[in-house]
């Protein structure tokens, strides 16, 4: 089995096995969705989760969409990885200075980085359009809002989990206003967390039609031994709109810019009931993926902007599918 370089060791991990008889690289849990409509007051939905194992369980920052329809972000805790508690106030950032910050008008997509014994978020903010903000935790009490590393717009960024050649990795997809095609994977790096640059292009949108309008990166990359393996949405435009699909690729251990095999085909895409069907129908979106040492993946997604759902895979699936699948 191909080894994950510093998986939990949790001992409850959250899982569900392969289904008896099957072949799939990937299965989704048999209870999803995990979390559904109205799980609090005045809020609609949660999903676009990230979640990391933290003190005796699970502690997540999550994607809330109001009755107005306007996202913020909100803290949930799991004593197993599936079952969520909220905070019922959302998240309000505090400066360097320790003083709170006025909320911006939305934040949302959040993905959690354990990095150098901390814990940083990075999500999409409000800053004259949407760009990618960042800030820190110690204890998902107080989060500390570290200066805006780029311009607008720009969406998805996840920072890889260690210093690589003594630098921070941060990948992104800059984007336009939206109303165009638009939509591929860059890379950057940074000696502080807060002056960015070196940015080179990692991964463009793919001739395949599940890819071929953007593409962008999902949970924090998984170190494993054959180097990094980054979830990936995909998005098509068709005649019904966009389907979002899950996507994967393994990149250099050394150099995380080099793509050593990426997916042809999609991993996972809208088929369930919960994914083909909600607020934006036809959506799987991955945010977070928790990676045991023994190679098990629990991969958390956002469902049709509704719901959150988990599907499961192992470290070698992923590899194999790669082989049999990718280019």
């Amino acid at each position: 089995m191909s080894k994950i370089i510093n998986g939990s060791r949790i001992a409850v991990f959250p899982w569900e096995e392969k289904p008896a008889g099957s072949d799939a690289y990937v299965w989704r849990y048999s209870k999803n969705p995990i979390i559904s409509r109205h799980p609090l007051p005045k809020i609609a939905r949660i999903f676009n989760s990230a979640v990391v194992p933290f003190k005796d369980g699970f502690v997540g920052v999550f994607r809330g969409d109001g009755e107005n329809d306007i996202p913020h972000l909100y803290v949930g805790h799991s004593k197993d990885g599936i079952h969520f508690s909220f905070e019922k106030e959302m998240i309000h950032f505090v400066g360097e200075d320790g003083k709170i910050l006025p909320d911006t008008c939305f934040q949302y997509d959040p993905r959690i980085i354990p990095l150098e014994g901390r814990y940083y978020i990075v999500y999409c903010d409000d800053l004259g359009g949407p760009t990618i903000s960042v800030a820190v935790t110690d204890d998902f009490v107080k989060f500390a809002k570290i200066p805006t590393p780029f311009l607008p717009y720009n969406r998805n960024g996840v920072l890889f989990p260690r210093k690589i050649d003594g630098k921070y990795v941060m990948l992104s997809r800059p984007s336009d206003s939206g109303h165009t095609a638009f939509g591929d994977i860059f890379l950057s790096e940074s000696l502080d967390l807060r002056y960015w640059g070196n940015h080179r292009l990692l991964a463009q949108r793919g001739y395949e039609w599940w890819c071929a309008l953007k593409i962008g990166p999902g949970p924090y990359p998984i170190e494993t031994d054959k180097g990094w393996i980054l979830f990936t949405h995909g998005v098509n435009r068709t005649c019904n709109g966009y389907v979002y699909s899950v996507g994967v690729m393994l990149l250099d251990k050394d150099d995380p810019s080099k793509v050593i095999r990426r997916g042809a085909d999609y991993f996972l895409t809208p088929e369930e009931d919960y994914e083909t069907i909600g607020f934006v129908p036809n959506v799987t979106f991955p945010t977070s993926a928790l990676a045991h040492e023994d190679g098990r993946i629990a991969i958390y997604y956002g469902a049709a902007d509704t719901h959150t759902g988990i599907a499961f895979t192992t470290v070698d699936d992923v590899l194999r599918f790669l082989e049999e699948r990718g280019r």
